[in-house]
């Protein structure tokens, strides 16, 4: 490249905009060698088809023991293990055995039958946010939507619904260095209650997520102990965090396009297409998570070495001009749209029906209900949380009227 180019990914300032950089990256050198967390090296895939082409490339692994002879994981507490059981970081047949138990919950029609309750929860949301002339999105309408649907998908009851959602809230602001020590007390105290839930559930089943999950039995398997803490904390996580950013980063999107707003706002039916242009423009998972070449390979010319790691950079794909038209316009009625948003292949986002319809519910009805919505700071005040993978604001300050 003509001048050396240093990235923190993480970095608040690089998630304002990170689209400039990415595309000098797609011209000049689509596969980036960067360094992410704990001093870890990394290959960046940039362009469009190569990150669709990770996405799907069965010489990836997603568990690096896999590829990493005599490796073991990092360091980590005993009590956190739970967390290595997970079918995000897991192969085939792991992957596959884990998600046959739960993506039966998650089918397009049984989350339709979701709606009515989305829908009572952001007109909820809203009435309360709109006592007063100012508010603050992400609080206020975009974290507590997925975060109680999620919570009550598995059925955690209402009286404990204030501290679950604590203990989720301090989890998913952690940042993926040193200071995400600072999370553990919060992690340890769910996996507590998780595990007190699971054995209500076994002995007094109900109509909840956990009870099938308890009860799972796909081939005559089951979930162990681990491999529910695992999932369950999955479900939360991923059930919750790229919703609230889809909702935070999608509104802001809106906002910084008034004309694409006052369409979305004129047309409510747009509600389809315009989630999913926000998921393109926004991003709000910006990289795919770890994989690690089986074998050596190339990508775009660029060798890649046994057990290195390689991330999709999503938030450039969907920018990418060789498969968008007008990749940095946004257009809330743009069709066809293949974005990388909720991934592809066997590892394709299990929630993505669910984090849809939550956004087509709560975008249009905040902008019914609130027509003098707008920013209630410049844009460049706003606040970004420091995270490799995700784009998200900490907080989006509003004027509703």
């Amino acid at each position: 490249m003509p001048e050396p180019l240093r990235i923190d990914l993480a970095s608040p300032v690089f998630k304002a905009n990170p689209y400039p950089t990415y595309a000098r990256l797609r011209r000049e050198a689509p596969v980036f060698r960067t360094r992410i967390g704990w001093r870890r090296d990394a290959w960046l895939v940039t362009r469009y088809g190569d990150v669709a082409a990770l996405l799907r490339d069965p010489r990836f692994a997603k568990d690096p023991t896999a590829v990493k002879d005599g490796a073991r994981g990092p360091w980590m507490p005993g009590f956190l293990r739970p967390l290595t059981r997970n079918m995000l970081d897991l192969d085939a047949p792991d992957h596959a055995r884990l998600r046959a138990l739960v993506q039966k919950a998650f089918t397009p029609r049984l989350v339709e039958g979701l709606r009515p309750r989305v829908e009572a929860l952001v007109d909820e949301l809203l009435a309360a946010a709109l006592r007063e002339p100012r508010g603050e999105l992400v609080s206020q309408l975009a974290l507590p939507v997925p975060l109680t649907i999620i919570a009550e998908l598995l059925g955690v009851p209402v009286a404990d619904q204030p501290r679950f959602h604590r203990w989720s809230e301090r989890i998913v602001s952690g940042t993926p260095d040193i200071r995400a020590l600072l999370v553990l007390p919060a992690v340890r105290s769910l996996f507590r209650y998780l595990r007190r839930l699971f054995a209500e559930r076994r002995a007094a089943p109900r109509d909840d997520l956990v009870t099938a999950l308890v009860q799972a039995e796909e081939a005559g398997d089951r979930l162990d102990e681990d491999e529910l803490l695992g999932m369950v904390f999955l479900l939360l996580a991923a059930g919750h965090e790229t919703t609230v950013n889809l909702i935070g980063g999608g509104v802001l999107a809106l906002l910084q396009h008034p004309a694409q707003l006052d369409r979305l706002r004129g047309d409510p039916a747009l509600a389809r297409t315009a989630v999913d242009e926000l998921v393109r423009f926004a991003s709000p998972v910006e990289l795919s998570t770890e994989r690690y070449a089986r074998e050596e390979l190339e990508i775009a010319g660029v060798r890649i070495r046994r057990g290195e790691m390689v991330l999709g950079a999503i938030g450039s794909a969907n920018r990418d001009p060789e498969q968008f038209p007008g990749p940095d316009v946004l257009d809330v009625a743009r069709e066809p749209n293949r974005h990388l948003g909720f991934g592809l292949g066997a590892h394709f986002c299990l929630g993505a029906p669910l984090a849809r319809l939550e956004a087509q519910v709560a975008i249009p009805a905040l902008l019914a209900r609130a027509p003098g919505l707008r920013l209630a700071v410049p844009p460049d005040a706003l606040r970004w949380r420091k995270h490799v993978f995700l784009r998200a604001l900490r907080e989006l300050p509003v004027t509703f009227r």
